[in-house]
């Protein structure tokens, strides 16, 4: 199983932009399917972003198109959540999370596809 960390959260302005970081142990990480999930006050966990292990395809919730840009580095054990443009309804704890299965060519969007789970990193965003 990969164990994962967060950083790089804060509190910024309407239009700043951030990078978040998923640092990950183990020798696996490679293998997985990385994503961004988000999780604001009062609401249940969303989708963010994906890319998939071999960092050729990724998928972005609607929300955050054209805003957010994911990618990883693999020779590092890091995947990136890149947030441009930031909103107030951007406010959230952020969790990236590894896929369950390994060497998948997919980019799964529900959690329950995803095994390993970091602590968090709070994002807000202030008006």
């Amino acid at each position: 199983q990969v164990q994962l960390v967060e950083s790089g959260g804060g509190l910024v302005q309407a239009g700043d932009s951030l990078r978040l970081s998923c640092t990950a142990s183990g020798r696996t990480f490679s293998r997985h399917a990385m994503g961004w999930f988000r999780q604001a006050p009062g609401k249940g966990r969303e989708f963010v972003a994906v890319i998939t292990w071999f960092a050729g395809n990724t998928d972005y919730a609607d929300s955050v198109k054209g805003r957010f840009s994911i990618s990883r580095d693999n020779a590092e054990n890091r995947v990136y959540l890149q947030m441009n443009s930031l909103k107030p309804e951007d406010t959230a704890v952020y969790y990236c999370a590894a896929d369950r299965v390994s060497w998948a060519a997919r980019t799964p969007r529900l959690e329950a596809d995803f095994g390993s789970w970091g602590q968090g990193t709070q994002v807000t965003v202030s008006s």
